[in-house]
């Protein structure tokens, strides 16, 4: 089994094979209306990063589903780093994950089940980290190995959390560095430096459980995660779904080590372009630098999130306590609705 190496079987990786915000935009358009049901607090209208059901008394249903292409060859591995992407989106929510189920699609004529269990030992091991089952799931023989999860949570209605509720003048936070797309690529070319070994990794097995938490503080407005569309990708959703514009502060924006070195020896993945010729008209004009690291496809990415001026020291003394010493300076803020439409602002 060692002589498998996932990433060689995927033509994408991780996030990054997402499909573009543009080419999906035309595939959820429907002249057929949807039909509305009182409950459902929280659908695909607003692109969140999950649904909500209302089941009264207070509590909330949240469901949703993430999966994709291996991003690391060790079996073990990508299944830890699937299942934590994918319940992120429960963490993004303000709620609390409750059950899972995989999903999984395999060559069975070209790679052993027996790497195809490897994987399910890497969800198993996360589950069982926060306590929740791995209830089962369903597989298919597929062209390419695909892995995921579907996730059930629950969430007080009153510590719901969305991404399009955020206000002029919060305060923005990122829980996680960027460049995951860019340090996944670097290794798949065989140029990751020693030193930088392991570093996408760890971060991309990390769970966003602070996310819970965050969920209970009232000076939060709005959170999401930033994974396949990149930082400014979910930057625009946020600002888009709340009316809003913003600016980002690049300099303040957390960066894994080496990026430089690597965009100059082409370890670029190839939904940062998919991802600025979707959604680059609505950003001022950025360097070939500051465009390749706004759009980096972020796998089990950092927590995006926009906070009340009044509530920085609350929020920022949170992530301390938590161990987010390195996240607690603003990367950016919102601000008024541009007359001309959207517009998000990079300042050196």
């Amino acid at each position: 089994m060692e002589n498998f190496r996932l990433t060689q079987f995927s033509h994408g990786a991780g996030c990054g094979c997402k499909i573009s915000p543009a080419i999906l935009d035309t595939i959820l358009h429907s002249a057929h209306s949807n039909k509305k049901f009182r409950d459902l607090l929280v659908g695909h209208e607003s692109k969140d990063d999950a649904a909500v059901y209302d089941m009264k008394n207070g509590v909330g249903l949240i469901s949703t589903t993430d999966f994709f292409m291996p991003i690391v060859d060790d079996p073990f591995k990508f299944g830890k780093i699937a299942s934590a992407n994918a319940i992120s989106d429960v963490y993004a929510m303000g709620g609390v994950p409750i059950m899972a189920i995989a999903i999984l699609g395999w060559p069975v004529n070209k790679i052993p089940a027996q790497v195809a269990g490897k994987v399910l030992d890497g969800a198993r091991n996360v589950c069982n980290s926060i306590h929740i089952p791995l209830a089962g799931g369903h597989s298919i023989d597929s062209p390419e190995p695909i892995f995921g999860l579907a996730v059930n949570g629950k969430v007080n209605l009153k510590n719901l959390k969305r991404n399009n509720t955020a206000k002029e003048g919060n305060l923005l936070y990122l829980t996680k560095s960027i460049g995951i797309g860019i340090l996944t690529t670097a290794e798949k070319k065989g140029i990751l430096k020693k030193a930088h070994r392991g570093l996408a990794e760890k971060s991309m097995m990390q769970l966003n459980s602070l996310g819970s938490k965050l969920g209970k503080l009232n000076g939060i407005t709005a959170m999401t995660d930033v994974t396949g569309f990149g930082l400014l990708g979910h930057l625009i959703e946020m600002c888009e779904g709340s009316s809003v514009s913003a600016e980002i502060n690049f300099g303040s924006v957390p960066l894994f080590p080496g990026l430089a070195e690597y965009i100059k020896k082409e370890a670029v993945p190839g939904g940062s372009l998919r991802n600025w010729n979707s959604y680059g008209h609505k950003s001022e004009r950025l360097s070939n630098w500051q465009r390749t690291i706004l759009c980096d496809p972020q796998t089990s990415g950092g927590l995006l999130i926009a906070v009340k001026p009044e509530a920085r020291t609350k929020v920022e003394n949170l992530l301390r306590t938590e161990g987010f010493e390195k996240y607690v300076k603003p990367i950016g803020k919102l601000l008024k609705y541009n007359s001309e439409g959207l517009r998000v602002a990079i300042r050196s």
